[in-house]
């Protein structure tokens, strides 16, 4: 195996930074949560099950525990297994394991997606067995593959084995991972072949079996002998090889190539698009803006769109490819794609979509899509792929693919994709300027909004959910309600934004908070000095109600501390109307009233991990949100030090020493990088206030008076033990250099330190990060 020893340090790197973060597990957690997996699961286990019990062990979903081999596989997420860390096949209907029980009343359920149907207890055992019987059998001939041998070969002959050994599971992803978990050390946990061929392409290989990501046939086996030679090489599990390409690449995102001119011989429109940061395509004059019509189903839409073409083609056929084609460039061409603009085969530039459908009239090529130039350079694609299409997806011919990858690996360009979103201008408002694309963090918080319509912040404490919540409300509510950054906002435009009656308001959910608080209730007015009670709308009707008179204007409720308050109950009805589906329906309120939920509300809520795991939302509602972890992230305190301290690599070693004590939660209940960075710690001083009044005492409550425990998290120097308390004499101003000293924790060493430079002003911050986004570029 042949691979570019940069691509190796890359990943060597992306390892050492993930697991230094805490988002890459350990060698060690790597094989204890394979030994787990293997004791209640594992080819000797299910071996000597058979009937009911085996059904249960497979599929059971009634258990408290729900510790059921489908559930093990898609969902369990806890210091016992962590199945996201070995590649995810969420998604789809439970119905994609063959046989499932329904949760409301224990029935089994087979049948395919679109047909379910109950099955007796008989037929479901049937099916477990079946299964049973080609789990093992798929297990045999992994353990005869030879385990120092990785070539294409090899894995070839696998493929025919699987094939042959479970000719109903080899192509279903879980059994995939099950084989996964067997076998760690000769498979990938790529569970789609889309998956593995896209990363391959990125690691600049060709797949053995020459086939693009498109191929919806491609063999899952015949692949993984190229990743478990990339792992051997590294020395590393293949789950941490495939973690690290992760992060390498930002995921998996798909490639298209746009056409520049208007059939063979028309004027090009290549300047216009790279000048103007955008690909667009034609039709001007037959088809009109699409944005009214984007939510349409997307039969719906081509339906529409090749009516408006009819007219110009003779041929109906060709009417509804190109309508097709105008669908797959305004709706399924996404953020963070790859695009080529080209004229005939030749690649003219290389582009990150960076936004929506927009609709430019005037423009000759009006239906138009934001993106972020990356290569401008002049160059052939090898094959001919889609010559006579306006808009193709990339991914039959494996050797363009290659060919692109190379390109860029070649001008040293990132294949990470950036997440940045130009959001649409609200109809008729004045922009004298091009808006700065979003960060990626409020870029990600916009497209979990507009596909869901609220998403839940969650993380340990300290790691800016309330701020963060609060940026993007009011990032996005500037940007579509003035159309102007929020920092552009004169003071009276700030203040429709932010006043309690605008468009972004706030609570905090608390034990006491109520169903009346929030949707509406009986409040005690007196009038002519007689007590009386009347109906009063909570802040969330008041929105609503608010919202439904601005129809043009987004409405942001930030809801700080969501899982303090009874959930269920202080959402009530509300709980139907959340979905985006449903937005604008009618529910009776239990008053009498009429309620719904306009489509231009939106709900960001925050959640203290700390306090209660996400698994304890209420099923329903965690269904309706979107979620983004936060973490600790030591990168935002970059070039920051106390004296010779380094912060950064002072909190990933304090978070990793309480990661290994605490062991139960512990990822959740980390310290969190906003301590150090409320006011910015730049004294010894300031650090050491912060440390004995903040961070200790939370520390202390994590390990319940085991004073053991928080000595190996802090260090003996700082508890004495014996004593049962916090050593604060080392906290006093003339210990300063003692604190330092026994706060250089061993594990800094494998830590990247800051430079020793002094700390900078806000400004030189500024000038610092442009002149890396120009080295970036």
């Amino acid at each position: 195996m042949n691979i570019e020893s940069q691509l190796l340090d890359d990943l060597k790197s992306a390892i050492d930074r993930g697991q230094a973060a805490g988002e890459i597990i350990t060698s060690q957690q790597h094989d204890e949560y394979i030994r787990i997996f293997r004791e209640l699961f594992g080819p000797d286990t299910l071996r000597k099950l058979d009937g009911e019990s085996l059904l249960k062990t497979m599929h059971g979903r009634l258990s408290s525990d729900s510790r059921c081999l489908s559930y093990w596989l898609e969902f369990m997420n806890n210091e016992m297994f962590a199945t996201n860390a070995f590649g995810g096949i969420g998604g789809g209907s439970a119905l994609k394991f063959g046989v499932y029980q329904r949760p409301t009343d224990g029935a089994w359920i087979g049948g395919k997606g679109t047909n379910p149907k109950a099955i007796t207890v008989d037929d479901a055992i049937k099916i477990a067995r079946q299964q049973r019987d080609e789990l093992l059998a798929g297990d045999k001939s992994l353990s005869e593959l030879s385990s120092i041998d990785d070539s294409d070969e090899a894995y070839s002959r696998l493929q025919e084995l699987m094939e042959s050994a479970a000719p109903e599971l080899y192509r279903d992803g879980w059994a995939h991972k099950y084989w996964f978990l067997t076998h760690p050390d000769k498979l990938d946990d790529y569970h789609s072949p889309r998956y593995q061929r896209f990363h391959l392409y990125k690691l600049l290989q060709m797949p053995p079996d020459r086939v693009g990501i498109l191929d919806g046939g491609a063999a899952r086996f015949i692949c993984a002998g190229r990743f478990v030679a990339i792992a051997r090489a590294l020395g590393v599990p293949i789950s941490i090889l495939t973690s690290a390409l992760n992060r390498r690449t930002g995921g998996f995102h798909r490639f298209w190539r746009v056409g520049t001119t208007e059939g063979s011989d028309g004027e090009s429109q290549w300047p216009f698009m790279r000048d103007g940061n955008y690909v667009s395509i034609g039709w001007p004059n037959s088809v009109p803006d699409l944005s009214p019509y984007i939510g349409e189903e997307k039969v719906t839409l081509k339906d529409r769109i090749r009516e408006w073409l009819v007219p110009l083609h003779a041929n109906s056929g060709v009417a509804s490819r190109k309508a097709g084609e105008i669908v797959k460039f305004a709706r399924e061409m996404a953020e963070n794609d790859l695009v080529l603009a080209c004229e005939g085969q030749t690649v003219l530039g290389i582009a990150r979509v960076s936004g929506p459908y927009e609709y430019e009239r005037g423009l000759h090529f009006p239906h138009k899509r934001p993106v972020q130039w990356l290569l401008l350079d002049s160059w052939q694609l090898p094959q001919p792929e889609g010559p006579r299409t306006t808009v193709y997806e990339l991914g039959r011919n494996g050797e363009n693919l290659l060919a692109l990858e190379r390109k860029m690996f070649a001008e040293g360009v990132s294949s990470s994709p950036a997440s940045h979103r130009i959001t649409a201008r609200p109809a008729g408002a004045a922009v004298v300027m091009q808006l700065p694309p979003l960060d990626p963090f409020v870029a990600r918080v916009d497209g979990i909004l507009r596909r869901k319509g609220q998403v839940l912040l969650y993380g340990p404490p300290g790691t800016g959910k309330t701020y963060l919540a609060v940026r993007a409300a009011t990032e996005l509510a500037a940007r579509q309600c003035f159309g102007k950054t929020h920092s552009m906002l004169a003071e009276p435009e700030r203040a429709e934004i932010e006043n309690p009656k605008g468009f972004v308001r706030k609570c905090t959910f608390h034990p006491g908070y109520s169903y009346e608080d929030f949707i509406e209730g009986l409040r005690p007015e007196t009038v002519a000095e007689h007590l009386v009670f009347e109906r009063r709308a909570g802040i969330f009707k008041q929105l609503c109600a608010d919202a439904e008179k601005a129809s043009d204007k987004y409405f942001f409720l930030v809801v700080d501390e969501i899982n303090r308050g009874d959930v269920p109950r202080i959402f009530g009805e509300l709980i139907t109307l959340l979905e985006h589906d449903k937005r604008n329906g009618v529910i009776t309120l239990p008053s009498g009233s009429h309620f719904s939920v306009p489509s231009n509300v939106f709900i960001i809520g925050t959640m203290n991990t700390a306090d209660r795991s996400i698994s304890l939302l209420d099923v329903a509602l965690r269904r309706r949100f979107g979620f983004i972890e936060l973490m600790p992230d030591s990168s935002l305190l970059e070039r920051r030090k106390v004296g010779e301290l380094p912060l950064g690599p002072w909190l990933d070693a304090l978070n990793t020493r309480l990661r290994l004590h605490l062991k139960r939660d512990a990822r959740n209940l980390q310290i969190g990088h906003a301590y150090l960075l409320g006011q910015p710690v730049t004294s010894v001083a300031e650090f050491s206030r912060v440390l004995r009044e903040d961070i200790i005492p939370l520390l202390e409550e994590y390990c319940y008076d085991d004073f053991n425990a928080l000595s190996d998290i802090l260090g003996p120097s700082l508890v004495d033990v014996q004593g049962a308390r916090i050593r604060d004499e080392m906290f006093e101003p003339n210990n300063e250099d003692s604190l330092l000293q026994a706060l250089a924790y061993e594990e800094m060493q494998s830590f990247t330190l800051v430079e020793s430079t002094e700390l900078h002003d806000d400004s030189d911050d500024a000038a610092d990060l442009a002149a890396d986004e120009a080295d970036d570029a």
